[in-house]
C-alpha cells in the first residue's frame, strides 16, 4: 500500500468526484499509484479546499457524497490507482449554522455531550467568562449589536435562537426556548425588539442568561478561552487526545481503510494536536486494527500514514512517532536550496538590506515578527499558559513566589527565540535541542533577575520536576499548542512576506536563512530523511505553497546572475506610481512578475497582460496584508494596495517599455529555470521517498499563493501524454517536463523495489565544473539506476535548453561501474541523466 507516486487532487464542488473519473487512464499512464486526495469529509458550503469542515464523519455531499466516492475509488481501482485522503484532526469550522457539534455547546454549555469535543476552558479566570463560551464573531461591539438589531431572535425550524448579522446562528438555552414556546411569532417579535427600550432590556437579558457572550471579534486575541487554528475564529481546535473525541473524528477515515476504499491518510497541522507523538501511535494501531478487516482485493501491506509537519533547520521527525514520515516540505526546501548558487547570497542580501532598509538576515526578522504576533494575536493564550504555569508553581513550595507575570515574560522571551514549531521536550524524555538552544537566547533578553524563570520552565517542559504530573501536562500543552501556531503566523504568514532578499527562498517550511546546499550537504539530507522515514512524501509543490514550483526554479537563476537582476530591477523599481510603495514591496512585485510570467504571455498582447496583472494584483494585496506593514486584514490600507495594484498595472502596460524590458529579461532567464524545474521534478521522482505530483503541475507551473494555486486544470492539454522516446517533445508547453515525469515514474513502476528498498549513494563528479552536476545511483540487488542533474548553468544554457558543450569542458560524473560520462554527452539531448544498469 506504500504508494510509487500520488498525484494530489483539490476537490470542491466545481471539482467534485465524478470530475476527476475520466483522469484514471491519464494518471494510470503517467505513472501514477495514489491519488491523494485533499479533505474529503463534510465541510462548509462552497469550501475550495475542505478544511473548514463540519462533520467528520461523513463525506461531503457538495463532492458527491459516499456513492460518488465509491465510484471514484472502483473507477481508479479498475486502473489501478489506490486512494490517499488528508484528514483533519486539529480543527472544525465553527460560527455560521451548520455544526451541530458546536451549535449543541452553545445551547448546553458544559453540559453538552460535545462540550469535551472542543478545547474550551470553562474556568477562565475572567469572571464575566465563567462557565460561558466568548463567542466574538460581532462585527461591531455586543451593546451596538443589540441596540442595532444586528442581534435578532428568530424561531426557525431547527428550534429558537439569536441570529447576528444574519449569518450565525446561536442557539438559546432549552430552558428559555421553553419559557418562550407559547409565545405567538408577532408577540415574541415585539417583546425582543431592540429598537424599543423594553425590548432592548429584554433581549439583553436573555443573552446574558446563554451559556455563550457575544462578542466584538476583536475582543478574540485578548479575551478567547478556547483555542483556535492560529488566529483563525472560525476554526475551533478539537481534543482528540481524548479517545471518544478521536474515535468520532476518525470514525470515517478508518472506515473507508477497513473497507478498501483508501490505502492511507495525510495528517493535517499535527503540531496542533496536543500530544502528536501518541497521536501517531495511535492512529497508527488503529489503521492496523481497521486493516484486520480489509476485503481481499484491497491493496496489501501497512497502512501509509504522514504527517504534515514543518522542520526547523537540523530538526528531525522523530521516528517513534510511527508514521511513514512528513508531508514533504523539507524536501521542497531542499532541493531548492540545491539550486541556489551560493555565490548569489552575498550580493542579494546587501542589495535587499539597502534596499529596503531591513534585516539582510532572515533570523533578525522571526525575532521581529514573533514579537509582535505574540502580542497582537494571542496574548490571551500567552495569559492562559502563564496562569496554568502560575497554578503549578503556587502547587510546589519552593517556587510559591513565582509570579504569572514572571512566567508570562519568561514563557513569552522562550517563544520569540524557538526556531521549531514545537520543543517536543516532554516527549523526548532527554534534554530538548531546540528548547535548550531557545533558553541560550533567551538568556539575553530575559527581565533582569528573572533568567532562573526561563531554568524553570525549561524544566517543567522537559518533565524534570514535579509531582503534579496532570497540572504540569496541562501547562506544557497550553505552551507547545501556543508555540506551533505563533511559529505559523510569525514565520510562515508574516516574516515570509516580510523578507523578500530572494522569494524563492521563502517559501512553506523553508529554512530562509539558508541561501543554498550543496550537493554534499542535500545529500546527507537526503540520506538522513531515507534512514528514518524510507516512505516519507518527496514534494515540490502543495495548496499551501506561495508560489509555484516552476516561479522557485526560475527565480533560483537570479542567483546565478545577481548583477544582471540587480541592475535589471532598479530600471523598473521607481516606476509611478511605484514610489508611493515601500522598495520592499515594489522589489517583492518585481520578482512575481518576473518568477511568474507566463512562457506564452506576449508583452503587446493586452488580453494576456490583463489577465497576469489580475493574479499578481491579487497576490499582492495578500502579501500586504499578510506582511502586516502598512496593510492588514484586520485593517487594509485599501489606499496602499490601490497603488501596489496602479504599480503593477504600470509594468504590464501592453506594448510598453517596461512590459518589453521585463519579457526580454524572462527570455533570458527562462531556458535556465525550465532546466531546473525539469531537474527538480527528476530529483523529485528518483530519490528515496514518494513522489507527490500537484495538480496541473505535470506542465509547467507558475501559480502563485492560494487561491491561485487551486485554480482550475485544463487536463485536456495534457493529453495525449508526451513521451521521450518518440520525438523530443518541446519545452515551452510543458511537455518536456511531463515526458521527464512520466519516464522517471515508469521506471519506478517497471522497478518498485529498487525505489522502495534500493540504496541511495551520492556519486563523485570531476573536472572543471564538478560543482554543477548532482549525481547519484539507486541500487538494490545488482541493479542500478544512474541519476544526474546539472546545477547552476543558466550561462550555458540556450533557447532549445541545450547545454554548451564547451561549457562542461571534461566535466564528467564518475559511474559506479568505474566508468567516466562526459557531462557534455550526459546531457546533450535533455537537461537530465537517467540510465538504467
Amino acid at each position: 500500500m506504500i504508494p510509487r507516486a500520488t498525484y494530489r487532487l483539490q476537490f470542491h464542488k466545481d471539482f467534485p468526484f465524478a470530475a476527476a473519473e475520466p483522469l484514471a487512464p491519464y494518471l494510470r499512464d503517467l505513472g501514477i499509484s495514489h491519488v491523494y486526495a485533499s479533505p474529503i469529509a463534510a465541510a462548509r458550503a462552497g469550501s475550495t479546499h475542505g478544511y473548514d469542515g463540519i462533520d467528520p464523519a461523513r463525506i461531503n455531499p457538495e463532492l458527491g457524497g459516499e456513492e460518488g466516492f465509491r465510484r471514484l475509488a472502483a473507477t481508479l481501482k479498475a486502473h489501478g490507482i489506490g486512494i490517499v485522503v488528508d484528514i483533519v484532526p486539529n480543527h472544525l469550522a465553527v460560527g455560521g449554522a451548520d455544526n451541530r457539534w458546536w451549535l449543541s455547546v452553545l445551547e448546553r454549555g458544559a453540559a453538552s455531550p460535545f462540550a469535551r469535543y472542543f478545547d474550551i476552558d470553562w474556568t477562565s479566570a475572567d469572571v464575566a467568562l465563567r462557565g460561558k463560551l466568548l463567542a466574538p464573531f460581532l462585527g461591531v461591539p455586543l451593546d451596538e449589536a443589540l441596540r442595532s438589531g444586528a442581534i435578532r431572535l428568530v424561531r426557525d425550524a431547527e428550534g429558537m435562537a439569536l441570529v447576528a448579522h444574519d449569518t450565525h446562528r446561536f442557539p438559546i438555552r432549552p430552558e428559555d426556548r421553553e419559557a418562550l414556546a407559547e409565545l405567538d411569532d408577532h408577540t415574541l417579535a415585539r417583546q425582543f425588539d431592540a429598537a424599543t427600550p423594553e425590548g432592548y432590556t429584554q433581549l439583553a437579558k436573555l443573552h446574558a442568561r446563554q451559556h455563550y457572550r457575544l462578542a466584538w471579534w476583536r475582543t478574540a486575541a485578548d479575551r478567547i478561552n478556547w483555542r483556535r487554528f492560529f488566529d483563525i475564529t472560525e476554526l475551533a481546535g478539537l481534543r482528540v487526545e481524548d479517545p471518544e473525541v478521536f474515535d468520532a473524528v476518525h470514525a470515517l477515515p478508518l472506515r473507508l481503510y477497513a473497507e478498501g476504499l483508501i490505502d492511507g491518510v495525510r495528517v493535517d497541522h499535527v503540531d496542533g494536536l496536543a500530544d502528536p507523538p501518541g497521536y501517531g501511535r495511535r492512529l497508527r494501531a488503529a489503521l492496523e486494527e481497521a486493516g484486520r478487516h480489509r476485503p481481499a482485493d484491497a491493496n496489501p501491506g501497512p497502512p501509509w500514514l504522514i504527517v504534515e509537519k514543518i522542520l526547523g533547520a537540523g530538526e528531525r521527525l522523530p521516528v517513534d512517532w510511527a508514521t511513514d514520515g512528513t508531508s514533504g516540505y523539507d524536501f521542497m526546501d531542499q532541493v531548492s536550496a540545491l539550486q541556489h548558487a551560493p555565490a548569489g547570497a552575498a550580493p542579494l542580501t546587501a542589495h535587499w538590506q539597502a534596499l529596503s532598509g531591513r534585516p539582510g538576515e532572515f533570523e533578525a526578522e522571526e525575532t521581529l515578527a514573533r514579537d509582535q504576533i505574540l502580542d497582537w494575536a494571542f496574548p490571551g493564550q500567552l495569559e492562559a499558559a502563564a496562569g496554568a504555569f502560575e497554578r503549578l508553581a503556587t502547587l510546589e513550595g519552593d517556587h510559591c513566589d513565582v509570579t504569572a507575570g514572571m512566567l508570562r515574560r519568561g514563557i513569552g522571551t522562550l517563544l520569540r527565540a524557538m526556531r521549531v514549531y514545537r520543543s517536543y521536550g516532554s516527549a523526548a524524555l532527554a534534554d530538548s535541542p531546540a528548547l535548550r538552544a531557545a533558553r541560550a537566547v533567551a538568556q539575553a533578553s530575559a527581565a533582569p533577575g528573572e533568567a532562573f524563570v526561563l531554568d524553570l520552565l525549561c524544566d517543567w517542559i522537559e518533565g524534570r520536576r514535579s509531582p503534579y504530573h496532570s497540572l504540569r501536562r496541562e501547562a506544557v500543552q497550553r505552551f507547545e499548542q501556543l508555540s506551533a501556531p505563533l511559529s505559523a503566523k510569525a514565520v510562515e504568514d508574516t516574516a515570509f512576506y516580510r523578507y523578500a532578499r530572494l522569494l524563492s527562498r521563502t517559501d512553506v517550511g523553508f529554512s530562509a536563512d539558508t541561501f543554498s546546499l550543496s550537493p554534499a550537504d542535500f545529500a546527507a539530507r537526503v540520506a538522513i530523511r531515507s534512514g528514518d522515514h524510507l516512505h516519507a512524501m518527496l514534494t515540490t509543490a502543495t495548496h499551501d505553497h506561495k508560489r509555484g514550483e516552476d516561479v522557485r526554479a526560475r527565480l533560483a537563476v537570479l542567483s546565478e546572475l545577481p548583477e544582471a537582476w540587480i541592475a535589471a530591477s532598479e530600471r523598473w523599481m521607481d516606476m509611478p506610481p511605484g514610489e508611493t510603495l515601500l522598495p520592499g514591496d515594489r522589489y517583492a512585485i518585481l520578482q512575481t512578475v518576473v518568477g511568474a510570467w507566463p512562457l506564452d504571455l506576449d508583452a503587446n498582447e493586452p488580453a494576456g497582460l490583463q489577465a497576469f496583472a489580475v493574479r499578481v494584483i491579487d497576490w499582492s494585496r495578500k502579501a500586504m496584508r499578510e506582511a502586516k506593514l502598512r496593510s492588514f486584514w484586520a485593517q487594509p490600507d485599501e489606499a496602499y494596495e490601490a497603488a501596489g495594484a496602479e504599480f503593477i498595472r504600470a509594468l504590464l502596460a501592453p506594448g510598453s517599455d517596461a512590459a518589453q524590458d521585463l519579457a526580454a529579461f524572462v527570455r533570458r532567464i527562462a531556458p535556465g529555470g525550465a532546466v531546473n524545474a525539469v531537474a527538480q521534478a527528476v530529483l523529485r521522482s528518483t530519490l528515496p521517498g514518494v513522489p507527490d505530483l500537484y495538480q496541473g503541475c505535470d506542465l509547467w507551473d507558475w501559480s502563485l499563493v492560494d487561491p491561485d494555486n487551486r485554480r482550475p486544470v485544463d487536463y485536456a492539454a495534457r493529453m495525449p501524454m508526451a513521451r521521450l522516446g518518440e520525438g523530443t517533445p518541446g519545452w515551452p508547453d510543458g511537455r518536456l517536463k511531463q515526458a521527464a515525469i512520466a519516464e522517471a515514474l515508469h521506471l519506478r513502476r517497471a522497478d518498485p523495489a529498487l525505489f522502495a528498498a534500493g540504496d541511495f549513494a551520492l556519486l563523485e563528479t570531476a573536472g572543471a565544473r564538478a560543482g554543477h552536476l548532482f549525481a547519484f545511483a539507486r541500487r538494490h540487488e545488482g541493479r542500478t539506476l544512474l541519476v544526474a542533474v546539472p546545477l547552476h548553468c543558466a550561462t550555458a544554457v540556450d533557447a532549445d535548453l541545450r547545454i554548451d558543450p564547451d561549457w562542461w569542458g571534461d566535466t564528467a560524473i564518475l559511474a559506479p561501474d568505474g566508468a567516466r560520462i562526459p557531462a557534455h554527452d550526459a546531457f546533450a539531448e535533455r537537461p537530465f541523466l537517467l540510465r538504467q544498469g
